[in-house]
């Protein structure tokens, strides 16, 4: 059995990332959010795009209310008034000032805004009763950004402001990676889909479900191929054309010692090479990890070049099934997806009013739901059985406390660390 990190880090390092080259799409900018940028991008506005007022008041030169105060306020004309979206017809003399809002470009010879609540206005008259400082509120051309610089790295995820930014620079087409392409099965005869009657002895599958909402979230595209049962000839010719279809497969089941675990061994068949057949976790202990090399079928649309796949065989209890994908399937596809870094999952140390409890023989993960209380991280197990068949109370589930191999008891109170698997809120209040 591999460790943990040594898993991780072997994983990590047979993965392939997307290549800029053959792996890019250019998308309309609407269509790009959550999308991993391929290509650095750069601007060709400056931005601010010109000089603009920071504030409703009016633009002056300095020179001619750097005196002022209350009692020897300052009276200038108005000669100008500057809505936003507005260029400025008058050039700003001593004496003089312009009426201007936010947003507004300056107009030439001004130099500073004087916040109208500074100012008393009678008729085309301003009196400033308050000297401002120099240049104040007043945004310079290119103060924050200058055309032709670096706007935004490659490997990046596109998301809120990172769209604002690229429409703010006017870039309307954005090169970004494909989505990755996941097949996910899951093996077993007993297996049946929710929407058939359950039979005595049959199990209801959640794992293809599950996995195809963990690869989404990802950014990845799912891709369900169904229940496949324990015969040989069935599994091998639905994982050769999942080999064939997608960057990663996915197989829940069929990976442990028992008579009706054949991946293992059609994964050989198929000319695979595994790399891990077990990990020192708990749960999610039987984990298969190959890789094959392989041409795609040519219907994929977008083609899809011949590429290094990565199989992952999960192990069948629905726990193990996620916590094998939270810990070593979900880095490794933030890695394909040409994220340039923040692959490995997010580690945190906290604290537990419960005592934690494992076996010490292997890294033990336990689920429940971790929010910050008085500005601590704070891990409560989930109610009920700690038990990797057990999903019921995986639900709101957004954190595993960690209890490394060796380590059989945290006392109440003692620090944990925390691998954080979903949103984490603050000054949460348990209920006793």
């Amino acid at each position: 059995m591999l460790p943990a990190q040594d898993a991780e880090a072997l994983i990590l390092n047979l993965v392939q990332p997307l290549d800029p080259q053959q792996d890019i799409e250019m998308l309309a900018l609407q269509m790009a959010s959550d999308r991993v940028l391929a290509t650095s991008v750069s601007g060709t506005q400056d931005f601010p795009y010109w000089d603009n007022s920071a504030m409703d008041g009016y633009a002056v030169r300095y020179e001619d209310v750097q005196a002022c105060r209350v009692d020897h306020p300052v009276t200038l004309e108005i000669v100008e008034e500057i809505p936003a979206g507005y260029q400025p017809q008058k050039t700003i003399y001593t004496g003089q000032a312009a009426r201007i809002f936010t947003g507004s470009m300056m107009p030439v010879g001004a130099d500073t805004i004087v916040i109208q609540e500074e100012t008393r206005r009678e008729a085309d008259r301003v009196t400033i009763l308050a000297a401002p400082k120099p240049q104040a509120f007043v945004r310079r051309r290119a103060e924050f950004y200058q055309a032709g610089m670096p706007l935004l790295p490659a490997g990046i995820t596109l998301s809120a402001p990172e769209i604002a930014v690229l429409a703010t620079a006017q870039c309307i087409t954005v090169p970004v990676y494909r989505r990755p392409r996941v097949a996910i099965l899951a093996t077993g005869s007993e297996l049946i889909s929710p929407d058939q009657p359950l039979q005595p002895g049959q199990i209801i599958d959640s794992n293809q479900y599950a996995l195809a909402s963990l690869v989404a979230s990802t950014g990845a595209e799912p891709i369900a191929l169904g229940i496949i049962p324990d015969e040989p000839e069935k599994l091998q010719a639905t994982i050769a054309h999942a080999l064939s279809i997608a960057d990663i497969v996915l197989s829940s089941g069929g990976v442990s010692v028992g008579d009706y675990d054949y991946v293992d061994r059609i994964l050989a068949d198929l000319g695979g090479e595994i790399h891990i057949r077990s990990v020192a976790v708990k749960p999610g202990k039987p984990l298969t990890v190959a890789t094959f090399s392989t041409n795609r079928e040519p219907e994929t649309s977008p083609p899809i070049p011949p590429s290094f796949i990565l199989y992952f065989g999960l192990p069948g209890n629905p726990v193990s099934a996620l916590v094998s994908f939270w810990r070593f399937v979900q880095p490794a596809l933030r890695k394909l997806s040409g994220l340039s870094g923040g692959w490995t999952p997010t580690l945190v140390w906290g604290r537990s009013p419960q005592e934690l409890r494992a076996d010490g023989k292997r890294e033990t993960y336990l689920w429940g739901q971790v929010h910050v209380v008085d500005g601590e991280y704070e891990f409560r197990l989930a109610g009920g059985s700690q038990n990797s068949g057990n999903l019921i109370n995986l639900a709101q589930t957004n954190g595993l406390a960690v209890m490394p191999i060796g380590q059989t008891v945290i006392s109440a109170g003692d620090r944990v660390q925390i691998m954080q698997i979903g949103a984490v809120y603050s000054n949460f209040q348990m209920g006793s």
